[in-house]
């Protein structure tokens, strides 16, 4: 299961691999939003009880997460990294191993590229996993490709070892 974490949205990625190079399959995607006029207090606990949840339900066999990266905005920095307490904290509890990576070995992996842009880094996650995002839904599923991103690279280097 691979996780964008955020405040506002945390998106989710599942897929499944036979740890054949390119035999990666989507399972499920998904996102946890929470409502920003709530307590911090709450939105963790949103973004906390969801990934229990999803953790109960899929049983990945590991999370991959990816590592924050902030140069400039230090208040916006510490609140997604209580959101990524808070979903280690959920996998800690249902004893799922987790592994982060760096945004830029995640579009390296993917793409070639530590440098690639969102929009190439979206086309070939989709190419990858042959799926379309849904109507309407197009900021959340920034996060979402972003989680799968995640997931793909953790699935890759784990074939290489």
């Amino acid at each position: 299961m691979g996780i964008d974490p955020g405040t506002a949205t945390t998106g989710i990625g599942l897929i499944k691999t036979n740890g054949k190079p390119g035999d990666i399959k989507l399972l499920h995607f998904d996102w946890i939003k929470t409502n920003k006029d709530e307590l911090r207090e709450k939105r963790l606990m949103v973004i906390h009880n969801g990934i229990v949840d999803l953790l109960k339900k899929h049983k990945p066999d590991i999370l991959a997460i990816e590592r924050l990266f902030f140069a400039t905005n230090v208040k916006t920095a510490m609140a997604v990294s209580e959101a990524v307490g808070v979903i280690r904290l959920a996998a800690a509890k249902q004893k799922v191993s987790v592994f982060d990576y760096a945004p830029m070995q995640v579009k390296l992996e993917i793409c070639g590229s530590g440098k690639a842009d969102k929009m190439l880094m979206k086309k070939t996650v989709r190419k990858l996993l042959s799926f379309r995002s849904p109507n309407h839904k197009k900021t959340h599923f920034d996060d979402v490709c972003d989680a799968l991103a995640v997931a793909i690279c953790h699935a890759r280097k784990s074939m290489i070892k």
